[in-house]
């Protein structure tokens, strides 16, 4: 018959030291590209609220075509 050893039944000879979490400092690139998305997220916020004052209630017909638009990139003077 077969034995299989269990995770328990192992054990360090000694404590492991304790292990401090060194923070990460973010990269130079990762900050440029962080600023430049939430630029264009609070650009396209806008343009969405300037559609949606002009047009009245937002409605699913309203809904539909702004997701036609930003899935187009459609946002241009034509508002």
């Amino acid at each position: 018959m077969a034995y299989v050893a269990r995770p328990s039944d192992f054990h360090a000879a000694q404590p492991l030291p304790a292990v401090r979490p060194v923070p990460r400092r973010r990269g130079v690139w990762r900050t440029l590209i962080e600023a430049v998305t939430a630029s264009h997220r609070r650009q396209t916020q806008q343009e969405i609220d300037r559609f949606v004052a002009r047009r009245g209630r937002f409605t699913d017909s309203i809904e539909r075509e702004i997701g036609e638009r930003m899935m187009r990139g459609d946002w241009g003077e034509r508002f």
